[in-house]
């Protein structure tokens, strides 16, 4: 039986598969089974992974199956995974070749189910670790734990003993996973070493910001079921309190996406740079810049009273702004006359109160029709 498992979705990422998949069979722990899940890729990305699994037929498994996305090629690949320890590694990032052997000797060492690595931002032209320290408890890994997969070595029979998978369709799936992963443990330690190369690049799902983001809502609302259904709400005090702490970070991030975009997303050649805001970083399309825009600032608006329950009342006259500011940049920047039409109208939908499911389907049309 291995000691690890690594699970790899894979997914249009023929430029970036190799160098994952060396950076695993450099690993200097051997007893390592490498899952390689492509998830109906379009370009020469399964092609690739088959040469590995040919020349590599002790460690390497490749399986293919129709698209699904990533919770659904991550929890595919766990039914192929027979490893002590389950790893995940998405296709475009590399790993360190001493990983998983310290990672796999501390669990050994502390009797842990579970251990965390940091790891390092890799954008186009910098770097930045990500550090964390060692949890003292469970609510204060709940309140502080970053919420990737791919940092993670975890006991295999701790996922399968309590039935946990990503959730298939949504983004933000990590979040849910992890949340609801953190009560089952039994014992965490940490490696102060960045292992993993976190590579942010043009079109992957984390540097896409579109009208999907407001899943996160969802993701919130499936952990504090989940929760509850398992009688462990009250045992972790994610009572109200928390959940509204939770929404306080998600709708300032929120704000600070919509104001960038707004601001810098209409600007001339602005749908092309990156926006680096420290602790995030996308690059808006042209479609997303209006369509965030709209999104939003419906979101939002129609959460008025939300948004007074957690004492932030006072965001809501800029959500109202943002859009005026959009416009008049646009119209500084020369936008197409359709593209400035939906706004304007958008925006006269929002002060006249209409619903968000219409205020949303004319919005997020327009924003295609007009790019």
């Amino acid at each position: 039986m291995p000691k690890v498992s690594v699970i790899v979705p894979i997914y249009n990422v023929e430029k970036y598969l190799e160098k994952c998949i060396n950076s695993l069979l450099s690993q200097t722990l051997e007893d390592i089974q490498i899952i390689l899940v492509n998830d109906g890729s379009k370009d020469n990305s399964g092609n690739i992974a088959k040469e590995y699994e040919k020349n590599n037929k002790d460690r390497v498994i490749y399986v293919e199956k129709e698209n699904g996305g990533l919770s659904d090629a991550r929890n595919y690949g766990l039914k192929y995974a027979t490893g002590d320890f389950i790893a995940f590694l998405d296709s475009d990032d590399y790993i360190e070749k001493n990983a998983y052997e310290e990672m796999y000797n501390k669990a050994i060492e502390e009797d842990a189910d579970y251990v965390e690595c940091d790891f390092i931002w890799e954008f186009p032209n910098k770097t930045r670790v990500d550090k964390q320290y060692p949890y003292k408890n469970k609510k204060e890994m709940l309140s502080f734990v970053r919420v990737v997969a791919w940092n993670k070595l975890i006991k295999r029979q701790l996922i399968t003993d309590n039935n946990l998978e990503f959730p298939k369709g949504l983004r933000y799936e990590d979040v849910e996973f992890t949340y609801k992963l953190i009560p089952f443990i039994n014992k965490f330690a940490y490696v102060d070493k960045p292992f993993i190369h976190y590579v942010q690049r043009e079109g992957s799902i984390a540097n896409v910001q579109n009208e999907r983001t407001a899943e996160i809502f969802t993701i919130l609302d499936n952990v504090i079921k989940f929760y509850k259904e398992n009688n462990i709400y009250e045992v972790y005090n994610i009572n109200y309190k928390i959940y509204k702490k939770m929404y306080k970070v998600i709708y300032i991030v929120v704000i600070v996406l919509l104001a960038s975009v707004a601001v810098i997303g209409t600007s001339g050649g602005g749908a092309k740079r990156w926006i680096d805001l420290g602790f995030l970083t996308f690059q808006p399309s042209e479609v997303a810049k209006i369509g965030l825009i709209i999104f939003y600032s419906a979101l939002l608006t129609n959460n008025k009273e939300h948004l007074k329950e957690l004492k932030m009342g006072f965001f809501y006259p800029i959500l109202w702004l943002l859009p005026v500011i959009a416009i008049l940049v646009g119209i500084q920047n020369h936008l197409s006359a359709t593209i400035l039409i939906v706004m304007i109208v958008s925006v006269l939908m929002l002060m006249a109160g209409c619903r968000l499911k219409y205020f949303l389907s004319f919005g997020l049309a327009g924003a295609g029709v007009g790019a």
